[in-house]
């Protein structure tokens, strides 16, 4: 009989709740979460909180930040779970590394060189292992694309043309929350595209080599909102009378995971969930296009943008056979930042609309079913979670799991991408962070 193996948390913001959700009924004869790790205790009090009124669990050993190292003696936890802000991904993986745990880390895996380095040298050192969470890989309707190049529906892949947008509600969230300062995330084009590189990169099969960039911030912020003649003289939206018809605004005090996890812990933190997205300081662009050359030779446009009037993707990948296309379009009834609460309500939504036809090179183009499935990001959540906390799960022949090298490939885009916009030259992949071939 296997033995259950052993979890810790370190980062209990909103998207920590997919986790401790999981460990603690689905896939509790599995695995036991054994504690919980974060710099706010009111944080963490509130998820135990939840665990008693909901499953009547008596509440996990917590630890503040600087305790994480007490906490992986005292709990002997097998695998580290962290989810973190972006910036600080990096010191939980080595530190646990250090002390004998394997690690899963939400994406991005980080957001900087250095950072990068260092993740590296301690698997090196330690010879534990790293997973990154690319939960977008188990979408039913992304995997029936990965289903279908593996079949060689377009032959050689040879360009890879792909757009993303982010709405006003989703794409605003990212202005309103840490996200905003570069420092902190990397950009969207490290915290939020890292997903849409990886899909890339797993989809066609190859790691880029260079990369080009150009980006803006041309729609959040102040300058841009006075270039509108709009005037916005509070910092956060909170109790605020003058946001209450502001379309921007979020109210922290609308949910009880807002309030709990973020308004209340205000005080230990120092962190404000909800600040004006026509605010200062914002440090991070909102409109971006990519180009990127592949090592199997294909090329990538790739363009974000966090301010549009609808949320989906389009994406069209033409190869020497044929080209397949899908549209997506996403339901948002819901907050959807990365980091935000999985409460059963908020993970229920599936895509609006699907559509995915393959073109034949020389034949009539048809259609393909887009299967969606319930849970969140597009019915990928409960896959993903399921093939991580199972000790035998089903087979992948997609190959879903990805590594640290994985993680690296997709960050390395966002990484040379920001150098590009910053230097305006194309940037060479193997002269900042030359990948294992």
């Amino acid at each position: 009989m296997n033995q259950r193996k052993r979890y810790a948390i370190v980062g209990t913001g909103g998207r920590a709740g997919l986790y401790i959700e999981a460990l603690t009924t689905t896939y509790a004869a599995a695995g036991e979460l054994v504690a919980l790790c974060d710099l706010s205790q009111t944080r963490m009090a509130w998820y135990n909180a939840q665990l008693a009124a909901r499953l009547d669990l008596a509440p996990l050993p917590t630890y503040p930040a600087d305790a994480f190292e007490r906490m992986i003696q005292e709990r002997r936890p097998d695998t580290v779970i962290v989810a973190t802000m972006d910036s600080t991904h990096h010191d939980y993986i080595t530190r646990a590394m250090a002390l004998g745990c394997d690690v899963i880390t939400e994406k991005p895996m980080t957001t900087d060189l250095a950072k990068l380095r260092a993740i590296f040298a301690a698997i090196a050192a330690t010879g534990r292992s790293l997973r990154v969470t690319f939960n977008y890989r188990y979408a039913p309707a992304y995997t029936r694309l990965r289903e279908l190049l593996i079949s060689g529906v377009v032959g050689r892949p040879l360009l890879v043309d792909f757009s993303w947008l982010l709405d006003t509600s989703h794409g605003a969230d990212y202005f309103r929350r840490w996200h905003r300062e570069k420092a902190n995330s990397g950009g969207l084009l490290v915290h939020k595209a890292t997903h849409h590189f990886d899909l890339v990169n797993w989809w066609i099969g190859s790691y880029p080599r260079s990369v080009f960039a150009l980006g803006a911030l041309s729609f959040y912020g102040k300058e841009n909102a006075a270039a509108r003649g709009e005037a916005y003289a509070y910092h956060r939206y909170t109790n605020e009378p003058a946001a209450a018809q502001d379309p921007f605004a979020l109210s922290l005090t609308s949910q009880d995971a807002l309030k709990g996890l973020y308004l209340d812990a205000e005080a230990e933190t120092g962190y404000l969930r909800d600040r004006n997205v026509f605010g200062e300081p914002i440090t991070i662009e909102d409109t971006m296009a990519v180009t990127a050359r592949y090592a199997n030779g294909a090329l990538l446009s790739y363009c974000l943008v966090a301010y549009s009037p609808w949320e989906g993707l389009r994406v069209a990948i033409t190869g020497d056979k044929g080209r397949v296309e899908m549209d997506i379009e996403e339901n948002v009834t819901h907050l959807q930042g990365d980091d935000e609460a999985h409460d059963a309500a908020a993970s229920k939504g599936s895509f609006k609309a699907a559509r995915i036809r393959v073109f034949p090179m020389f034949g009539q183009p048809y259609a393909v079913d887009a299967p969606a499935g319930d849970g969140g990001h597009g019915g990928a959540d409960p896959v993903m979670l399921e093939q991580i906390f199972l000790p035998d799960p089903p087979p992948d022949p997609f190959g879903r799991a990805a590594s640290h090298i994985d993680g690296a490939a997709s960050v390395l885009v966002g990484i040379a991408a920001n150098e590009a916009m910053r230097t305006g030259q194309l940037v060479q992949i193997d002269e900042l962070f030359p990948l294992p071939r």
